[in-house]
């Protein structure tokens, strides 16, 4: 299928790498809706996508709730008629305070977005994708760096990273017989609001506080792309995109 031809859901789209992802997906033709807590926040997302916006369809949703995922995934097919692409990128993080100090409040909603919301949107897209004539499409998970290795003080968010993994080669699997393939972009250092901290300096795993690198989103955007062309007779099962000089191959 063309580029205009296809639907994507974004979650997390109202900030950040979602934002990105969805106003690149907007640029290559497709008709995007855009999931978020906030509905201010995808309405400018929309707006920034100028004319290609009217292929765009806002719909807060809180990915932990199942009522609110049922409903995302209806209004798409409503809207749009099919679903090729889904990102799978709200997340959602706990303070930084000492793994023995957390709440369980803290810990459950880390969970419930990062895991819990991830494994909803996936079954509502098994679901669509399964069914519909081309049948099968594509799934695409953030996992993020810490996937692979924590920060200090991190457990809840690199718990569900980690986790993440296990749900995209999971998948990946079960969705074979369907003709949807499911990948994994495990994305270091971006440059958003939440990791403009790191340009000050952030701790580091010696004790140590220091200023870490940072990439253009853009460029994530773009390796979202680059997974979303292949046909579906191809996939990327994980990629690893970061800024080349973070703290993150060998000993930082």
């Amino acid at each position: 299928m063309r580029a205009p031809d296809k639907v994507a859901v974004v979650t997390g789209a109202g900030t950040g790498i979602g934002r990105a992802v969805a106003l690149a997906l907007l640029g290559e033709g497709y008709r995007v809706a855009l999931a978020g807590r906030r509905r201010d926040k995808l309405e400018q997302a929309v707006a920034e996508a100028g004319a290609a916006g009217a292929r765009a369809l806002a719909v807060p949703t809180d990915v932990a709730d199942p009522a609110a995922v049922s409903a995302l995934f209806a209004r798409t097919k409503e809207a749009f008629g099919r679903l090729d692409l889904l990102f799978n990128n709200a997340g959602l993080g706990a303070p930084a305070v000492p793994l023995e100090d957390l709440s369980y409040e803290q810990w459950r909603a880390v969970v419930d977005v990062n895991l819990t919301g991830a494994f909803l949107c996936t079954q509502e897209a098994f679901r669509i994708m399964k069914s519909q004539d081309p049948r099968g499409g594509r799934i695409i998970n953030n996992g993020s760096i810490s996937a692979h290795a924590p920060r200090p003080n991190s457990a809840p968010y690199t718990a569900t990273k980690h986790a993440i993994t296990g749900l995209t080669k999971c998948a990946s699997l079960d969705g074979r017989k369907y003709d949807i393939a499911c990948g994994q972009i495990d994305i270091g250092n971006a440059g958003t609001d939440l990791t403009a901290r790191m340009a000050r300096g952030v701790p580091q795993a010696n004790g140590t506080v220091a200023v870490e690198p940072l990439m253009d989103v853009r460029h994530v955007a773009e390796a979202v792309l680059t997974m979303a062309r292949l046909p579906l007779d191809a996939n990327v099962q994980f990629m690893t995109i970061m800024a080349t000089k973070m703290p993150f191959v060998g000993r930082g």
